[in-house]
C-alpha cells in the first residue's frame, strides 16, 4: 500500500492544470446506455472511480476504449448483454446506482445493487427511486439489489419535486426522463455545474432539456437518442483544492483551466480570509494577499453554495488562520473524520455533531496520519504542505479516486512530496 510524504517548505510558485470533473464524467459515461451509438467524451480525468465505472458498463454489455492516454474514452452500448449492476462492482463507488435511470429508460427493466462509496454518511438512495415511480415504475428492494420495471409503453412524464436537493436523483431522473413518454418536470433539482454539463450532453444526443441550472428543469421525452462527442467540464473540486495550496503555505499558482463561475461562494470565502482571486486568460491565479490568513465562518449548502467536497481542505487552511473559524456541515452527517488526524499535526479543532470550531494555531507539525474518505486524504495534504518538518499521509488510495497526478501537479509548482510504498 501506498503512502504520501510532504515536507513542508514554503511558498509555491507555477501552474496547475486542472482536470475534467470525475464527478460529471461519472454522470456521462451512464449516458452512453441511453442509445445503440457512440459516445464519445473528451478531457476525461483518469482516476481509478472512472474505471470502476468502466468495469460497471462492460458488465452490462458495453463497450469502453480509452483513448490518449485515458483522456478520450469511446462508449457504446449497441448490444446490451445484462441489466444487473453486481454488489461487487457496485459496492465501491457511490455513483453506480446512475446507470438504474438510464437502463430503466431505454430497455424497461435493471437490477441494481445498493451502492457504496466513501463513509461520509448513510445517502440513501430513496429521491432516485420515487422519481422512478413517478414516471410509472414498478420497484422491488430485496436482496441488496432494486429490481426496476417500466410500465408496458415505457416511462411516462411526470411532475418530480424533490423533497430535498440531491445531485445523484436529478442526475438519474434527468437521464430517465429524456426517453419518457410525455414531459418531465423536475422541481427542485440541483443546479450544479455537473448538471449542466450532463444537460449539454443529452442535448447533443438529441434530447429536449431545458431550465439546468436552475431549480426546475423541463424534459419531453423523445424516441431515441443518437450519437455524440462531449467535452467533460473542469473538476470544480480539484479546482478548489489547489486554489488552497498557495493560501496555505504562499506563493502565487495559477490553476489552469479554472473559471470564478464554477466556485463562486467558495472564492468568495477565500477574499474573505484575505486571499487575492484573479481570473486570467488561461484560468485562475492564486495568491495570499498580506500576512497570516483570517479565520471565517463556512456553511456548505447546495450549488451554488459551498461544496461540502471542499470543506476539509477549507479546514486545513482554517487550522493555520488568524482567530476562530466555525465550519458547519450540512450536507452529510458524517463528515469531520478528517479532524481527529488535523489534531495530531497540532491544530485546535473541537467538533460538536456538524459543527466544526477551528482555533488557528502558528504552525503545524509534521506527523504520520491516515486518510479516511477522499477529501480528506488532499485535506492531510495540504496541511502537511504548511507544517513543519515531514508528514506521512497512509491509506492514499482514496486519493486515487478523485484526483490524478496529485504529485506531479504539486511539484510543479515547488512542493516537497512524494509517493512511496509502506514499509
Amino acid at each position: 500500500m501506498d503512502q504520501i510524504i510532504v515536507r513542508g517548505n514554503g511558498p509555491l510558485s507555477g501552474e496547475i492544470p486542472i482536470a475534467g470533473a470525475k464527478n460529471a464524467c461519472l454522470t456521462l459515461m451512464p449516458a452512453t446506455l441511453l442509445t445503440d451509438q457512440p459516445l464519445t467524451l473528451t478531457n476525461a480525468p483518469r482516476l481509478s472511480d472512472i474505471r470502476t465505472m468502466t468495469a460497471l458498463l462492460q458488465s452490462l454489455g458495453a463497450e469502453v476504449a480509452s483513448l490518449q492516454d485515458g483522456q478520450v474514452l469511446a462508449l457504446s452500448s449497441h448490444a446490451l448483454t445484462s441489466h444487473r449492476a453486481d454488489y461487487d462492482i457496485v459496492r465501491k463507488m457511490r455513483a453506480s446506482i446512475l446507470v438504474l435511470g438510464p437502463m430503466l429508460a431505454r430497455d424497461g427493466r435493471a437490477e441494481v445493487s445498493l451502492p457504496g462509496g466513501c463513509a461520509i454518511g448513510a445517502r440513501p438512495v430513496d429521491l432516485h427511486l420515487k422519481a422512478f415511480e413517478a414516471m410509472g415504475a414498478e420497484l422491488d428492494l430485496r436482496d441488496g439489489y432494486v429490481h426496476a420495471k417500466a410500465p408496458a409503453g415505457g416511462l411516462r412524464g411526470a411532475m418530480v419535486d424533490f423533497p430535498v436537493v440531491s445531485v445523484g436523483a436529478t442526475e438519474n431522473a434527468l437521464m430517465a426522463a429524456t426517453l419518457a413518454r410525455g414531459t418531465t418536470v423536475l422541481k427542485n433539482a440541483a443546479r450544479e455545474p455537473e448538471i449542466v454539463d450532463l444537460a449539454r450532453c443529452l442535448r447533443a444526443m438529441g434530447a429536449q432539456i431545458e431550465g439546468e441550472g436552475t431549480s426546475t428543469i423541463t424534459i419531453q421525452g423523445v424516441d431515441a437518442l443518437h450519437g455524440a462527442t462531449h467535452p467533460v467540464v473542469t473538476d470544480r473540486i480539484e479546482l478548489g483544492t489547489y486554489m488552497l495550496a498557495p493560501a496555505i503555505c504562499g506563493g502565487e499558482v495559477e490553476c489552469l483551466g479554472g473559471r470564478i463561475e464554477l466556485l463562486s461562494a467558495f472564492c468568495d470565502k477565500l477574499d474573505e480570509a484575505g486571499v487575492s482571486v484573479t481570473e486570467t486568460a488561461r484560468g485562475i491565479k492564486v495568491s495570499r494577499r498580506n500576512g497570516a490568513v483570517r479565520a471565517v465562518n463556512v456553511t456548505t449548502e447546495p450549488f451554488p453554495g459551498f461544496p461540502t467536497d471542499l470543506q476539509a481542505q477549507f479546514m486545513a487552511l482554517m487550522c493555520v488562520a488568524e482567530g476562530t473559524s466555525v465550519l458547519e456541515e450540512t450536507i452529510f452527517e458524517n463528515r469531520f473524520m478528517h479532524a481527529p488526524e488535523l489534531t495530531r499535526m497540532g491544530a485546535r479543532i473541537e467538533v460538536h455533531g456538524g459543527h466544526a470550531t477551528v482555533t488557528g494555531v502558528d504552525g503545524l507539525r509534521g506527523a504520520p496520519v491516515m486518510a479516511t474518505d477522499l477529501r480528506a486524504s488532499v485535506s492531510l495534504i495540504l496541511a502537511g504542505l504548511a507544517a513543519q518538518g515531514q508528514t506521512t499521509v497512509s491509506r492514499v488510495y482514496h486519493l486515487d479516486r478523485g484526483y490524478e497526478h496529485v504529485v506531479r501537479k504539486l511539484r510543479g509548482v515547488g512542493a516537497h512530496i512524494e509517493r512511496v510504498k509502506e514499509e
